[in-house]
């Protein structure tokens, strides 16, 4: 009976027919992965502030500004706000006002073989310029300390006092408060430390056991925010422990493979963006990608940390004055976009055992050439 034999072989599909099959998956593939690469970037992109205020501001003051540097070189200035709001309320009451808990000019080197961090002492007298706040309240121009310049107006008075005292361009600038340096360090899972005894620091919200540990959000917060229950007490010793933590945690993304690897790479870029209040040019995530990228060749022994040349202020022992004629050659040096030399600072318990209290000045390097400032290396972190 016709119909109940086998029917004519089937005929293979043609490599024609295979290609448009894959074709048509690939497209499917790369239309999925878009969306999804999409909608991340899109809320990565949406976590930033653009700090309009601050910008307006300096435009009106350009023509009293410094001129830029050499080509290429970045001056970033990063701005730790110790902000009692926007859940940040655990730290204290919020008055309204806030001030910068933490100053760093960071240089980045036109060849970007290097990077360098300089603290700038919250207690630091300085001259700052008239200024004025948001609600269109004039700041006559004073000698103040350094961190008034935050509260009385804003991130365009701290960038316009640091360019009087430097004379160097800040190119961007950052503010990032309490809880998103939390959110940093737990984004590429805690930081390494070291602590010759346990702390009880109510203050600081900070309780650790002695010895070697990672610290997370909140204790690592407490950790670069103690003062009474470490060192000496001073914000001297503080600023020195900030910097070796934020060395540690520069060795830590360099180390794991952060940049290079996408998986990892978005808690730290969430975290980062939805902390971050920028300049226009850094709002946007690939602002920032440009910015990192440019930086992730650094090796972490050209990632320098120090503080301006600074010693007890003549006029009130609990506040600073820059020593001069070093602060004004650490300026010249990064105007210029010239390298600066630093030397690892001693622990004042091991100088003191070592030279009966006596600190030893750091080693000159070879050559005769000017030394270098006391300072520290990602390199180094915090328990070499």
């Amino acid at each position: 009976m016709a119909g109940d034999g086998p029917g004519p072989p089937r005929t293979p599909p043609s490599p024609l027919h295979w290609m448009r099959r894959a074709a048509l998956g690939t497209a499917a593939a790369v239309l999925v992965t878009a969306g999804t690469g999409w909608g991340l970037y899109t809320k990565l992109n949406g976590n930033i502030r653009f700090d309009s205020d601050t910008q307006n501001e300096l435009e009106k003051y350009e023509a009293e500004r410094p001129d830029a540097g050499p080509p290429n070189v970045e001056n970033i200035l990063l701005i730790g706000s110790d902000n009692r709001g926007d859940g940040n309320e655990g730290y204290g009451a919020d008055s309204g006002t806030q001030r910068s808990d933490t100053t760093i000019l960071l240089h980045l080197a036109a060849d970007r073989k290097s990077a360098t961090a300089v603290s700038i002492p919250r207690d630091l007298m300085v001259q700052v310029p008239h200024c004025k706040r948001s609600d269109g309240k004039e700041i006559a121009e004073q000698t103040a300390q350094f961190n008034w310049a935050f509260q009385f107006a804003g991130a365009a008075c701290t960038i316009r006092t640091v360019e009087k005292m430097t004379r160097i361009r800040i190119t961007h600038h950052m503010i990032i408060d309490f809880v998103g340096f939390k959110k940093m360090v737990d984004a590429v899972d805690g930081v390494e430390v070291c602590l010759r005894r346990p702390i009880n620091d109510e203050k600081a919200h900070l309780v650790l056991p002695g010895g070697r540990q990672t610290l997370h959000g909140e204790d690592a917060l407490g950790f670069v925010r103690a003062r009474k229950s470490l060192g000496n007490g001073s914000d001297t010793q503080r600023m020195e422990r900030q910097q070796e933590f934020l060395g540690a945690l520069v060795k830590k993304v360099q180390s794991n493979g952060v940049l290079l690897n996408p998986t990892r790479l978005y808690p730290v870029l969430d975290a980062a963006t939805s902390s971050l209040t920028t300049d226009a040019d850094l709002a946007s995530l690939t602002g920032l990608y440009e910015l990192v990228r440019s930086m992730r060749s650094i090796p972490t022994g050209r990632v320098q940390f120090l503080t301006v040349p600074r010693q007890e202020y003549r006029y009130d022992p609990n506040r600073d004055e820059l020593v001069e004629p070093d602060a004004g050659r650490l300026f010249g040096e990064l105007r210029r976009d010239r390298p600066v030399a630093v030397a690892p600072t001693q622990d004042p318990e091991e100088t003191a055992a070592a030279s009966d209290g006596k600190p030893d000045d750091p080693p000159s390097p070879a050559g005769g050439s000017a030394p270098p400032f006391p300072g520290t290396t990602a390199e180094r972190g915090t328990c070499e």
